[in-house]
C-alpha cells in the first residue's frame, strides 16, 4: 500500500509472481489484485495469443484465419484496427481468440506471467473451505504459524518457474550432488557449457550424458541435447 508503482514495475520484470492472500478473507482480495495487474497490463497465467499481426505502409487490411473464429470476427478486427487508426495491416489468426486479446497483440505491452495463489492462516478455516481453494488451478494452501504445506509450496514456485538442475561430473569421479547447475526447462548442452564458463563450447568435442533425457547410460550427445532435470553430465573438450 502506497507503494504501487515499484510493485508493478518489479511484477513486470519478475519470472513468478505469488499472491499470498487471507484465506479468511474469500475472494474480495484475489479479485481486486487480479484487477489492478490486469490494469497495468499484466495477464496472469496466460499465454500470449497465436495471432501474427504487421503494421504495413499499404495495401489496406489483409485477415486470414487457420481456424473457425467463434469469439470475433473479420469484421470486428477491422473496427478494432480503425479505432486505432490502423488502415495497412497484416492480421493472422492462428486460434481462436478474443477481440480483447487481439487488442494486446496490437498494443504490444502485455506481460504474460506465471502466478501463484497462496492461501495462508488454512487452519483458521473450515476443512471444506480449504478443500475448495486447494482445488482451484494454481493454487496452493498453507498455514504459516503452524508451519502446514510449506514443502508443497517450494515444489509449486519450482514447478511453475520451469526450472531444472544439472549436476556435473569429472572424468573418474563420482558426480557432485552438492552444487548443481539451475537451467531452464529446454536448456541445451551448449547452455551448460555456457554457465561453467564461456570458453568450453569452443573446446567442446562431446559430452557424456546420464538421465531422463538419454536412452542408455551414458550416452555421447553433442551441443544441440537437450537436458532433462538431474541429469548428469560429463564434458570432455578437444
Amino acid at each position: 500500500k502506497g507503494r504501487g508503482r515499484q510493485v508493478i514495475a518489479v511484477a513486470r520484470t519478475a519470472d513468478l509472481i505469488i499472491i499470498m492472500l487471507d484465506a479468511m478473507k474469500g475472494e474480495k482480495q484475489r479479485e481486486l489484485l487480479e484487477k489492478e495487474l490486469e490494469e497495468v497490463g499484466i495477464r496472469l497465467n496466460c499465454r500470449k495469443p497465436n495471432i501474427y499481426f504487421k503494421q504495413k505502409k499499404g495495401g489496406g487490411i489483409s485477415f486470414n484465419s487457420t481456424v473457425p473464429l467463434t469469439k470475433t470476427s473479420e469484421k470486428m478486427v477491422q473496427l478494432i484496427l480503425h479505432e486505432y487508426k490502423i488502415f495497412n495491416a497484416e492480421v493472422l489468426f492462428r486460434e481462436d481468440c478474443t477481440s480483447d486479446e487481439f487488442v494486446d497483440v496490437i498494443l504490444g505491452t502485455r506481460v504474460y506471467m506465471p502466478c501463484l495463489y497462496v492461501y495462508n492462516k488454512i487452519d483458521q478455516i473450515s476443512i471444506e473451505e480449504v478443500d475448495r481453494l486447494a482445488r482451484q488451478p494454481h493454487t496452493v494452501v498453507l498455514s504459516c504459524n503452524m508451519k502446514m504445506n510449506l514443502d508443497y509450496l517450494m515444489d509449486q514456485v519450482w514447478e511453475h518457474l520451469a526450472l531444472l538442475r544439472v549436476y556435473t561430473k569429472k572424468r573418474g569421479e563420482r558426480p557432485d550432488f552438492e552444487s548443481g547447475l539451475i537451467l531452464r526447462q529446454g536448456a541445451t548442452v551448449e547452455h551448460v557449457c555456457h554457465v561453467i564458463h564461456r570458453t568450453i563450447a569452443q573446446a567442446f568435442k562431446y559430452a557424456l550424458v546420464w538421465g531422463q533425457s538419454t536412452k542408455y547410460n551414458p550416452q555421447r550427445v553433442g551441443l544441440t541435447h537437450s537436458m532433462a532435470d538431474e541429469d548428469v553430465i560429463q564434458i570432455v573438450k578437444k
